[in-house]
């Protein structure tokens, strides 16, 4: 690496109005422009998005690479941090407009004595319009928003990110991971090549992959932290909820299926603050569940076939540490079935809708509280075409 504080990372396909005003915003950085560099993952080749880079080069060090690939947002970013130089990675949406000491506060405040520290940073206006349809965009020029970032750094504090209210202080002690999101987050570019921290690019269109790339930045022992005074404004995009929610359920089954966790599958379910609040509980409620099965064993699911035909197993009593079924659970499937055993209670499964001919709901599941022997039974039903379980369901919790 050069002597370079910042390799700026930006993903980008057809946004010609964001990014220039993002670039607008990182060429009046505080910072001097020589200590950082611009380093843009662009899936197209467009003559006017290479013109709206020419604009800044007088005043930013822009590298781009370019791809015709279909886009994808992970290998767009992938593809700028192959290039970084810089001590630390940015990692910016093509829609984030800093303030003028952002770069310049990032640094003295995490990153100037060396700390591995992974910094999450507020977007400001982004949790203001996620959940709304955008058909139509209409950005106001440069100054509009320079005005508007001037008037929030002469302010003593600034939390206007859902993430930093007191409400989410528990959810965050406990998977912080969760609050990381890859329009506004940076990392030492040394952790990120020591180890390999790309975005999965198995993961297509909008949903969970920054959570992902932030779980395993976790897993290295690498603090992630909430920036102080490190936030950005989130300019409008195009945006369809119903798309969006379409591939946010793939990406969380994905997500689910790379990383079978009980946190996941309950945040999946309930949601990541009452997660938080019920997980001792619910470990407790699983392993009284499988109490008599040995110690090494935990509730889980195993899905293999059964006369040719698939089946999903929910309640069965696994190993965790070899991912193997007790053997009365691999009894139920065909000999020498290939078995998929994964250490799942069931309140959320990593199959799409329908996808088995079969699910069958052991007793152990009878033995959690209503609230989740219910949550698993729907999962149940959703997975499987047909349900099979002597499991008396009550009321719907």
């Amino acid at each position: 690496m050069d002597d370079l504080k910042f390799s700026v990372v930006i993903p980008y396909k057809q946004r010609l109005d964001n990014i220039r005003l993002v670039l607008s915003a990182l060429a009046e950085q505080t910072m001097d422009h020589r200590d950082f560099e611009v380093l843009i993952g662009a899936m197209e080749y467009s003559p006017e998005f290479v013109s709206v880079c020419r604009e800044f080069t007088d005043r930013l060090t822009i590298v781009s690479t370019l791809s015709a690939d279909d886009w994808n947002l992970c290998k767009a970013r992938n593809l700028a941090m192959r290039q970084a130089r810089g001590q630390v990675t940015l990692i910016l949406d093509a829609d984030m407009v800093l303030p003028t000491r952002f770069l310049d506060n990032l640094y003295e405040r995490h990153y100037a004595h060396g700390q591995n520290v992974c910094v999450v940073g507020q977007m400001i206006g982004y949790d203001d319009v996620v959940e709304t349809d955008v058909e139509h965009v209409e950005l106001a020029p440069f100054s509009h928003y320079r005005e508007v970032l001037a008037e929030l750094e002469a302010r003593d504090h600034v939390v206007m990110d859902d993430r930093w209210n007191a409400d989410n202080t528990s959810a965050f002690h406990r998977f912080p991971w969760v609050y990381a999101r890859g329009g506004l987050v940076a990392a030492p570019t040394a952790t990120i090549r020591r180890h390999d921290l790309t975005y999965d690019e198995g993961f297509q269109g909008w949903g969970p992959e920054d959570q992902e790339w932030a779980l395993r930045v976790a897993l290295t022992g690498t603090p992630i932290v909430l920036g102080e005074e490190v936030y950005g404004l989130h300019l409008p995009h195009l945006r369809s909820v119903q798309d969006n929610g379409r591939t946010a359920q793939r990406n969380n089954r994905y997500y689910l299926a790379k990383w079978p966790r009980l946190e996941l599958e309950l945040a999946l379910s309930f949601g990541w603050q009452e997660t938080a609040r019920v997980l001792p509980d619910v470990r407790r409620e699983l392993e009284a569940a499988v109490a008599g099965f040995g110690p090494r064993h935990a509730l889980g699911t195993v899905r293999g076939t059964v006369n040719g035909r698939s089946l999903v197993v929910v309640g069965a009593a696994v190993d965790p540490a070899t991912r193997t079924a007790a053997p009365d659970v691999a009894a139920l499937f065909d000999t020498h079935a290939e078995l998929t055993v994964l250490p799942l209670a069931g309140f959320a499964l990593p199959h799409p809708d329908g996808d088995a001919d079969e699910c069958h709901v052991l007793p152990p599941v009878a033995r959690l509280s209503p609230r989740y022997r219910d949550a698993v039974l729907r999962e149940a039903d959703r997975v499987a075409v047909k349900v099979s379980s002597q499991i008396d369901r009550g009321p719907t919790a």
